[in-house]
């Protein structure tokens, strides 16, 4: 039976214009933040998108969430447009889509009350009256670890911990369909980041949510996912089941980001040796040829920088849905 997919990205690309022509008075150039993104997000399930800081794994929430439009693509929500959507159409699909972003404080309006802010969904849509919302609002501090009687506190009297909580209750309180939390453990400590995750897969079980969990830490999104996207300069370059990606490894870049992760206990590194990468990263202004990541890649021939390698079914994938965009993957 084929699962049910609540959110699809097809050839997703954002483009942003950089430089001016005094002459002209036009952009002289486009960073290519994501270029030609696709995938499947079935419904109940966790997708995590991983990479190093400046991948585009922000933008691509952003444009999932449609925060910010698209240069070319769609985003489809229950087979929906999104991105041809009006603005009515789309105040009514914002109920399905929301956002958890990174800093918990930064998106809390410092003037307004824990209650007000979780509440703002609910007053902008006007889903419920006045005293609906409140009775609302006390429910989802509950479901979310917050007592309800600090419904009249402000931002600056919680911990970074419960912000964050408030933030998913904040994105709970449309009851969505699904949740793009972009690097929400982040900015906290790693005890509270413990009891985030746990909160939010309690929350995915009860509510049946379906998350685009971005992060830059591979070992953050190892249990909680149940599909990991790698991104690097704009693209999507391995692709599976956690188990495929971590255990049988086929992009190069996605083994030097594994042999980044920190192993508390020496011996349980079995003698495994980091992979240090050399050179920068390229400009997505102006990318490589080919292949992307040939520039820093320790297995790169004349083939890549002139053909560019298609996401593509690992070879001996014994049917997982495990891909690669490689040459010569592992």
């Amino acid at each position: 039976m084929t699962a049910e997919v609540v959110l699809e990205a097809r050839s997703l690309r954002k483009y942003f214009p950089t430089g001016a022509s005094k002459m002209l008075q036009r952009p002289t150039a486009m960073v290519q933040a994501v270029d030609d993104v696709s995938f499947g997000l079935e419904r109940g399930t966790t997708l995590a998108v991983v990479g190093e800081s400046g991948c585009g794994k922000s933008t691509l929430g952003r444009l999932l969430a449609r925060l910010i439009e698209p240069t070319a693509g769609s985003v489809l929500l229950d087979g929906v447009d999104v991105t041809a959507a009006s603005p009515r159409e789309l105040l009514a699909l914002r109920r399905d889509v929301q956002v958890v972003f990174q800093d918990p404080y930064a998106c809390l309006n410092p003037r307004h009350s824990i209650g007000q802010s979780i509440g703002t969904p609910i007053r902008i849509q006007k889903t419920l009256s006045r005293s609906g919302e409140k009775d609302r609002v006390r429910e989802l501090m509950q479901l979310v670890g917050l007592n309800p009687e600090h419904y009249n506190r402000f931002p600056h009297e919680f911990s970074g911990g419960q912000r964050q909580r408030a933030g998913i209750a904040r994105a709970l309180a449309l009851q969505p369909k699904v949740i793009i939390a972009d690097e929400p453990v982040s900015a906290l400590d790693v005890s509270i980041q413990a009891q985030i995750l746990n909160l939010m897969e309690d929350l995915q079980t009860t509510m049946g949510l379906s998350y685009v969990f971005i992060a830059h830490d591979l070992s953050v999104v190892r249990h909680i996912a149940d599909r990991v996207a790698v991104m690097y300069l704009g693209k999507i370059v391995e692709i599976g089941d956690p188990r495929s990606v971590y255990e049988r490894t086929a992009h190069p870049y996605t083994k030097a980001l594994l042999s980044a992760v920190p192993v508390a206990d020496p011996r349980a590194a079995g003698g495994r040796s980091r992979i240090v990468l050399t050179g920068d990263v390229p400009s997505p202004v102006n990318p490589p040829s080919g292949c992307r990541f040939r520039t820093r890649c320790p297995k790169a021939e004349a083939r890549c920088a002139s053909e560019e390698p298609s996401l593509e079914a690992r070879a001996g994938s014994d049917g997982v849905d495990h891909l690669v965009a490689c040459h010569f993957p592992d």
